[in-house]
């Protein structure tokens, strides 16, 4: 009878673990800010192509300007040619972007002073929104004196749709 018992424990101890694979340190971060501008494509090292980019994430309250802190974050993102690399090369500065991304603390030295940098590899992104729209600050108001038009009270449009026609 105590072996009976002890059956579903010994049975569920050597069950395979969720996972084949031998577990590795996780460091991941996601981010929601703007782009700082235009992403670029430049050639890396290893002769693959690189796209690079910064994000603003605004932090804080703000201070007696209207102005919050602004961290600024560095990514990369090795995307093969497609679809995915073309919209993010297209994104105008000022989007912003939902970027799911790999960080890794790295050191080097600059002079003889050591320093340490937070490199951000992009695993995914979304767009959120287009960047606001520049108005002109002396009539906010449309031709005929009235409410704006549709077209320009949108001054941020959601990009939903990622890939639809």
């Amino acid at each position: 009878m105590q072996a009976l018992r002890s059956l579903p424990r010994a049975a569920a101890l050597s069950a395979r673990a969720f996972s084949t694979t031998t577990p590795r340190a996780l460091a991941k971060m996601q981010i929601i800010g703007r782009l700082a501008d235009q992403p670029e494509c430049l050639p890396s090292s290893t002769g693959r192509e690189v796209s690079k980019f910064a994000l603003g994430v605004n932090t804080g309250p703000r201070d007696e300007h209207g102005n919050r802190a602004t961290s600024w974050f560095n990514v990369a993102s090795f995307m093969e040619d497609g679809p995915q690399r073309d919209l993010l090369l297209s994104l105008p500065k000022g989007t912003q972007m939902f970027v799911e991304a790999e960080a890794k603390m790295d050191s080097y030295e600059v002079d003889g002073n050591r320093r340490t940098a937070l490199n951000l590899v992009m695993r995914n992104f979304e767009t959120l929104s287009r960047p606001q729209s520049a108005r002109e600050p002396s009539d906010s108001r449309g031709p005929s004196g009235g409410p704006e038009s549709d077209k320009d009270s949108a001054a941020e449009e959601p990009l939903s749709g990622v890939g639809q026609s």
